[in-house]
């Protein structure tokens, strides 16, 4: 039984290079894990502990950062709190004309997409060259009248001498990026030659930038819900459809992301539930009606309150989806119970882990877990693996779910071979189960 979680499958960095180019009208893309060997942060002195430990790590920064800004209730802003190399994507896109590749972070909790830009006296150490959009033909900043600008709502502000519209965006520790809005040309391309250009999309060009950021990515591109993300830029070409499928870490296949008509998720096994729309519109939201154990179904009794993170009852939308969050975080009351439940089916002893990131450990990796089936509502029942919910911890196999009173997150390791849809036209996401090394 052990050997189903020998492949981690620790989502919380990959580069992105497009791959494909459908005469449907979409595209699909790699997904390399960070800790890949193909990755450039790959790190071949880290050993299976080292990689679990920093995933976890990333995943407490990144949810404390997800629930100040959900408690912030600033609608329209695109300030984040997501710390920049908490646990995200990579991908190489090229802006402007003639076409500069950057490498930048894919971040689905963020929605404007930025880049380090010349003149940059402020910057932090990037091994790449440094857009100039002085050398582009296709870009423009935008005036502080534009709708782009106003989009941006409190982190955007007015330079009244040049009447260009300033963004300033801010992350949970303390890194920062500050420039100009402006609008681009924006290529995905490959080694093939295959290339798509989508002209004039708003981006911010920035001036200056400092913090934790990593020397290997040029910026982020916002992959959220929000008005400025890349997603809803792209709206209209795409029809508002992307969709992923992760595979485990050591699978000698990578994970795939498609955007268009390709995207749609359809066939036997596909369950749906809706997005539900939230005060943020950067983020996913869900509703969680219920966790199933094996065959006992545990009630959601309580859920998270869109203002404050603290659980009451009633209210919709109250886990949201994350492909940047390695680990899952639920409610106390709904985790405890099913921590309970799992005890009981397990029937062995469990051990305390050492270094107290997760509640429920076993030394005994030859346990047998039952399946957790999360059940989403309109009927969506997401059966889950334990493949997906028990994760090596050195000597140790333990739990990759922990109880929260701040936002509950559906993280990317209980997403793990299934083909995940998201329909912003029509507010739906869609799961299916699928061997994502086979497509």
């Amino acid at each position: 039984m052990a050997t189903i979680f020998n492949s981690l499958p620790l989502f919380s960095f990959f580069i992105v290079q497009l791959i494909v180019l459908s005469s449907a009208g979409g595209f699909t893309v790699d997904l390399i894990h960070r800790d890949s060997p193909k990755s450039p942060f790959y790190d071949p002195s880290a050993s299976r502990t080292d990689l679990l430990t920093n995933a976890v790590r990333r995943s407490f920064t990144r949810a404390a950062s997800h629930s100040r800004k959900q408690n912030r209730l600033a609608p329209n802003n695109i300030q984040s709190e997501i710390i920049p190399a908490s646990g995200e994507y990579l991908m190489a896109i090229s802006i402007g004309t003639p076409r500069f590749q950057v490498l930048v972070i894919a971040d689905t909790g963020s929605d404007l997409t930025w880049t380090q830009c010349k003149p940059c006296k402020n910057c932090y150490k990037q091994k790449a060259p440094l857009f100039d959009p002085k050398q582009s033909s296709t870009y423009r900043a935008l005036t502080c009248t534009t709708r782009a600008c106003q989009a941006a709502g409190a982190s955007s502000s007015c330079r009244q001498d040049r009447n260009i519209c300033q963004y300033s965006e801010s992350y949970g520790d303390r890194s920062f990026s500050r420039g100009d809005l402006a609008v681009e040309t924006f290529t995905f391309g490959s080694s093939s030659g295959q290339s798509l250009s989508f002209p004039t999309k708003v981006f911010g060009c920035g001036f200056s930038n400092s913090g934790t950021f990593n020397e290997s990515a040029s910026g982020i591109i916002g992959l959220g819900g929000g008005p400025l993300s890349i997603v809803r830029q792209l709206s209209k070409v795409i029809n508002g459809k992307f969709s992923y499928c992760l595979v485990d870490l050591e699978s000698s296949s990578t994970s795939k992301i498609k955007f268009g008509e390709d995207a749609v998720v359809s066939g036997k096994g596909v369950v749906s539930t809706p997005i539900v729309k939230k005060e943020i519109d950067t983020f996913y939201y869900l509703t969680l009606e219920s966790i199933t154990v094996g065959s006992k179904r545990l009630a959601h009794k309580t859920k998270l309150h869109s203002e404050t993170g603290s659980a009451f009852k009633g209210e919709e939308g109250n886990i949201i989806i994350d492909s940047g969050t390695t680990l899952t975080f639920l409610p106390v009351d709904l985790y405890e119970t099913m921590e309970d439940e799992l005890v009981k089916a397990i029937n062995k002893k469990n051990t305390a882990d050492p270094q107290q990131f997760f509640s429920l450990c076993y030394s005994d990796t030859s346990i047998a877990p039952p399946a957790l089936t999360f059940n989403f509502k309109g009927g969506a029942e997401v059966v889950l693996q334990p493949s997906s919910t028990f994760v090596l911890n050195g000597d140790l196999l333990c739990l990759a779910m922990i109880p929260t009173n701040d936002l509950a997150i559906f993280g990317n390791l209980s997403q793990m071979n299934f083909l995940i849809g998201y329909d912003l036209e029509k507010s739906v996401l869609s799961f299916k189960p699928t061997d994502c090394d086979k497509l």
